[in-house]
């Protein structure tokens, strides 16, 4: 039978656990939503200022770069269905809470293209659809961001994020060919992932420990150092509780 003080501490590590998953997730729709409010923002084909490609581009770049710096500490700042595959394929992040993540991220971007929605007068809506397209880590991610647009914008719209394609196509009940837009990103997430974690900088990891950290198990085991730590270290008041939302 487990002792009082024994429930108190699993009790205490679960609200730990559930507050920093809650923020991580809260962090994921916030950064998403944006993203596409200002990203998708400046495609809409205004009379007067048609949009250019590099205009588009550079507006990606500084969103994609503004979210990430505000949310990387929170949830690893993915933003990205993709992305959160890539590392769910690496065994960076759980199976559940990569589905939450991936909750979190589609609703972000539908309330991001809903808002945009709101704000924006009727005969632009028709350009909210994003898949037609005209002429630090935040950094390098934004710089990435906006390289692709630059290159693809004339093939596909260059979306590279389903949950930005996703919002919009909700938005205005637009799905057609829809599906490229899930199908790119996620398989390139999924071939960048294997090349990374297994061919140019393979890890260590076993097989148990892989299990644990897609189980969520890891993330517990990961807590509970934590905890140990500071009570090794009690009354130094130098230790930190990590977020665990940093399991990714």
């Amino acid at each position: 039978m487990m002792k009082p003080e024994g429930r108190g501490l699993t009790k205490m590590r679960g609200h730990q656990l559930w507050t920093a998953t809650s923020k991580a997730l809260f962090a994921e729709f916030l950064a998403t939503g944006l993203y596409v409010f200002f990203g998708v923002g400046s495609t809409l084909h205004w009379p007067l200022a048609f949009p250019t490609v590099l205009q588009v581009a550079i507006t990606f770049n500084l969103a994609t770069a503004v979210v990430v710096q505000i949310t990387w500490k929170a949830s690893g700042a993915h933003v990205n269905p993709a992305v959160t595959l890539a590392f769910l394929v690496g065994s960076q992040i759980s199976l559940p809470r990569a589905v939450a993540y991936v909750a979190a991220q589609l609703t972000g971007a539908t309330v991001g293209a809903a808002v945009l929605y709101g704000v924006t007068t009727g005969d632009l809506r028709e350009t909210l659809g994003i898949n037609m397209a005209s002429g630090s880590p935040a950094a390098m991610i934004g710089i990435s961001v906006a390289l692709g647009h630059l290159i693809g914008v004339y093939f596909t719209g260059c979306s590279m994020n389903p949950a930005r394609s996703f919002g919009p196509a909700i938005i205005v009940g637009k799905f057609t060919l829809h599906w490229i837009f899930w199908v790119g990103p996620l398989t390139g997430a999924i071939l960048a992932s294997l090349i990374y974690n297994f061919i140019l900088f393979p890890d260590t990891k076993t097989l148990a420990q892989r299990l644990a950290i897609l189980t969520g198990n890891a993330e517990t085991e990961k807590l509970v150092a934590v905890e140990s730590q500071k009570e090794s270290q009690s009354g130094s008041g130098d230790t930190k509780l990590e977020s665990v939302c940093q399991m990714v």
